[in-house]
């Protein structure tokens, strides 16, 4: 039998012993040390992420999506920031409304614009925050493709369009002949678009389709509004009638590069005093504890920007290209003829007016989500409202809480 190759003797001596205890413990220091420098430099960032910069000033970060609806944030940025006093405002762009949610739900954001029904949904999951203004008003339409449009008569001038029965008519017609539905793209299930497209069609005596499997002769489809232009191009070429409910400049584009027509506004379908409520500007309790005198000096600027967009389209010329140069510097996919069409003074589809608190004006929202299924129950208007003082003056922005 051929012996087996002998083995180095496995065991530790006692003077090996105390070598790799005295090795393993000062990895484990190393280690213990490197990870308690971890969480303090982690610490550290946070809390001068949210404390006064060295300026004095403090961060105010607000989330906004790539919209006519968030010009203002825009114009705000660029032609205020360097005056604010209180404030250092960064404005940071989401790609869609579920990401901006999450984006403010997790504390990356102090401010964020959000569309009405949504954030009284998010309200209803979680009242950590508190609705501090209107970030315009009125200002999304219902664009049909060509299919949808050979259908009907539409007006040449857009203003002449408006929510009539023709439309409707054409939509019955086509789910009473074929048994489908036609898909309508939102920017969100729990959008002011779904209010609206389910108010026009309530209003001919049809139903909308919030989910799947329910008999309608339209069903909403969830899109980003950046895809909803090339939606309506497609489903022309299939020759599929399609169309969408979605904000400005979009269902501008589609007109302006001939993907389809514009047939209605919401201004017409939601009439209100002043415009009807849109867009939101929520702030988290967090934010509204610490950083109080700067939120509202934010939100202060952004209505001296609302005005300068008013003022400039007004104008025109020198004014407008002002304003467009502003806005293209952070959304260029928006053409200069989608943003002057969508800031047409004499259609007047939006408006940046009022943007204070109107109580009155989102009820009228909420009770129409409500009764549509867009929100399942109503919210306390009351506990979600806010005001945040009487606005500053000049000399007086950045002095006091």
């Amino acid at each position: 039998m051929s012996k087996q190759p002998s083995r180095p003797d496995q065991r530790i001596s006692p003077r090996n012993h105390k070598s790799t205890l005295k090795r393993l413990t000062q990895a484990l220091l190393v280690g213990f040390s490197l990870t308690t420098l971890t969480a303090l430099v982690t610490a550290t960032s946070v809390a001068a992420s949210q404390s006064a910069t060295p300026s004095g000033r403090t961060p105010i970060t607000a989330a906004y999506i790539p919209l006519a609806d968030h010009y203002a944030a825009i114009i705000a940025y660029e032609r205020y920031s360097p005056q604010m006093q209180r404030a250092t405002f960064q404005i940071r762009q989401m790609k869609n409304w579920n990401l901006l949610r999450a984006h403010f739900r997790e504390g990356q954001s102090d401010l964020a614009f959000v569309m009405a029904p949504l954030a009284m949904a998010m309200f209803q999951e979680d009242s950590n925050f508190r609705w501090v203004g209107l970030m315009h008003r009125d200002g999304n339409a219902l664009a049909i493709n060509d299919v949808m449009a050979s259908w009907i008569d539409l007006p040449t001038q857009r203003e002449a369009r408006k929510p009539k029965a023709q439309l409707a008519h054409s939509i019955q017609r086509y789910r009473q002949s074929t048994g489908r539905a036609i898909p309508v793209a939102v920017p969100h299930l729990q959008s002011t678009h779904a209010v609206a497209l389910y108010q026009y069609l309530k209003s001919q005596g049809l139903t909308l389709a919030i989910t799947p499997n329910v008999n309608a002769p339209v069903q909403v489809r969830p899109l980003a509004p950046p895809k909803s232009p090339l939606f309506l191009r497609e489903k022309s070429q299939r020759q599929q009638p399609a169309a969408f409910e979605q904000s400005l400049p979009f269902a501008d584009v589609v007109e302006t590069e001939g993907f389809g027509k514009i047939a209605w506004y919401s201004k017409d379908v939601l009439p209100w005093p002043k415009g009807h409520v849109e867009c939101i500007a929520v702030a988290s309790d967090q934010a509204l504890n610490e950083k109080l005198a700067a939120i509202r000096e934010v939100m202060h600027y952004i209505q001296r920007a609302a005005q300068d967009i008013e003022s400039a389209r007004q104008q025109g010329g020198a004014a407008m290209e002002s304003i467009i140069t502003d806005i293209r510097k952070h959304i260029p996919a928006h053409s200069p003829a989608a943003i002057t069409a969508s800031l047409n003074p004499n259609l007047a589809v939006i408006n940046y007016n009022h943007l204070d608190i109107d109580k009155p004006g989102l009820k009228y929202i909420m009770d129409l989500a409500v009764e549509a299924g867009i929100l399942t129950h109503e919210i306390d208007i009351d506990a979600f409202a806010i005001q945040l003082g009487t606005v500053p003056s000049e000399g007086e922005v950045g002095d006091g809480d």
